[in-house]
């Protein structure tokens, strides 16, 4: 089963609240600006009913290079995860 593509979730939000694809496509395009500011500012951003966007701090740590073998050294850094809520989960896997 493939993922829904960007235009086919457009559609489906402008059927679902008749309005043009194109209002639907702009609506996507701020809600994800808006998520990713919001992260970026604040280190987090709920999405009611699915989950929430969190800016972690990862630690460093030791890796092997996979073609030589050799033990190298990983640079702590940020990442961001997203952490499922428990509704969604419950929906999802019944």
């Amino acid at each position: 089963m493939a993922a829904l593509t960007k235009s086919q979730i457009a559609s489906s939000i402008a059927e679902t609240l008749g309005i043009s694809k194109a209002d639907a496509n702009r609506y996507l395009e701020s809600f994800a600006s808006l998520a990713c500011s919001e992260a970026k500012n604040s280190g987090s951003f709920t999405l009611p009913g699915l989950g929430k966007l969190v800016l972690v701090d990862r630690k460093a740590r030791q890796g092997r290079n996979p073609q030589t073998g050799e033990v190298i050294q990983i640079p702590a850094k940020k990442v961001v995860k997203f952490r499922v809520s428990k509704a969604c989960k419950d929906s999802v896997l019944g």
